[in-house]
């Protein structure tokens, strides 16, 4: 059994390295780069397994686990300078993958009853980072979201009105109809240890924008992109032409690609079929 408990706390940060030249900084955390701290509200969600007790009901007691998300991290984090006064950050870029990577292994030894399966930490809603164990080696993966406004219409030139209309009812809507498409990108790989990231989220944010994001906001999908001008565009050819234009292109694995069509709609790809 598997749950996830979710806790928050509030912490200041700067991407700035005392002993580097000013010129030093901004070369190696860009636009991020200041001498001044900034502050986000970081919302963390701890998954532990283990088994249901046969007594309790429970794989672990919430109020035990809450005591140890208190103790371990939100009391030292919580209205902090990560920079000087979190030990174990001092000194260290302060980037979400150094944080997350930092905070799994100060929950590791959760309890007798369960296991830490993975830590995810939001930084901002379309900023978070994914923390595992596999085997010896420490799984990281960054994800970025992004959002982009597209029209379309599901129909198969081969196939009669009838038949179009019986497989994707008012999807066919000859004149098509549009989403708020969410989009979440995630990379994974070795966290740079001079800069903390695992790539400059600048260029993530380059690329995505114009493979994806730039290139298909506030269009028809149908009549304007031409990759899906001969495919029926559905959520599941889309996401799958998404991980076509940015695997390779990025500067760190491509590890999946989620999209959003709707609230109940979502739809993951990560190479599967390739």
């Amino acid at each position: 059994m598997k749950l996830t408990r979710q806790v928050t706390f509030s912490s200041g940060h700067r991407y700035w390295i005392d002993t580097l030249s000013e010129h030093e900084n901004r070369a190696r955390f860009g636009r991020w780069a200041s001498p001044y701290n900034h502050g986000h509200n970081y919302v963390l969600e701890a998954s532990i397994r283990g088994r249901i007790d046969d007594e309790t009901g429970m794989v672990v007691n919430i109020k035990d686990l809450d005591e140890i998300l208190q103790d371990r991290v939100v009391s030292r984090f919580d209205q902090k300078s990560i920079n000087d006064e979190v030990d174990g950050m001092i000194g260290l870029p302060p980037t979400l993958e150094l944080i997350g990577t930092h905070i799994f292994e100060s929950l590791r030894m959760l309890s007798e009853e369960a296991e830490l399966c993975g830590v995810r930490l939001y930084e901002t809603p379309t900023l978070f980072v994914d923390v595992s164990q596999n085997g010896e080696d420490m799984n990281v993966t960054l994800t970025r979201v992004y959002e982009f406004c597209a029209s379309h219409r599901l129909h198969l030139a081969d196939a009669t009105e009838d038949e179009n209309l019986q497989l994707f009812g008012k999807c066919n809507n000859p004149n098509g109809h549009g989403h708020n498409y969410i989009l979440e990108v995630s990379v994974s790989g070795p966290v740079n240890p001079q800069t903390g990231m695992i790539a400059n989220l600048q260029d993530i944010d380059d690329i995505v924008n114009r493979e994806v994001v730039d290139r298909y906001d506030h269009k028809h999908l149908n009549v304007d992109i031409p990759e899906f001008r001969e495919t029926n565009p559905t959520s599941e050819v889309i996401v799958r032409t998404i991980w076509h234009r940015l695997d390779n292109k990025l500067p760190a694995k491509l590890d999946k690609v989620l999209l959003r069509e709707t609230a109940r709609n979502i739809f993951e790809y990560s190479g599967d079929d390739e």
